[in-house]
């Protein structure tokens, strides 16, 4: 059986930084007690504008905004599902995002699923 993925491009405003992190701690606690075997939360550290296309230019990076990568992995897309509807009915994370006031543009942010090709 191979892995799936679920992969995260998000532009996180600087000054927010620490709330993304404490809403991420939350969201992480919450996806591993469902059952996602892994659960990543990268920052920017050597992304620069391409001439065609980069990171930073895929989320239309603004002035004090830094790109965040994440992804968590599970046993397969059936299983994905099975733990995603479980993570969206937790009340966990409702209370961990501020979105009144998010660290986030999530119009900006871009995901998908993705089945694993190799693993060495």
């Amino acid at each position: 059986m191979s892995k799936y993925v679920d992969a995260f491009v998000i532009p996180v405003m600087k000054n927010k930084l620490n709330d993304y992190v404490k809403m991420a701690k939350v969201a992480g606690k919450v996806w591993k007690q469902h059952g996602a075997i892994d659960y990543f939360e990268c920052v920017e550290d050597d992304v620069k504008p391409g001439k065609y296309t980069s990171y930073p230019q895929s989320v239309k990076i603004k002035k004090g905004e830094v790109v965040v990568v994440s992804w968590i992995t599970y046993k397969s897309r059936k299983h994905r599902d099975q733990v995603l509807k479980k993570v969206l009915s937790d009340k966990q994370l409702e209370k961990a995002m501020n979105m009144k006031n998010p660290p986030f543009d999530g119009k900006r942010m871009f995901f998908g699923g993705f089945k694993t090709l190799l693993k060495k």
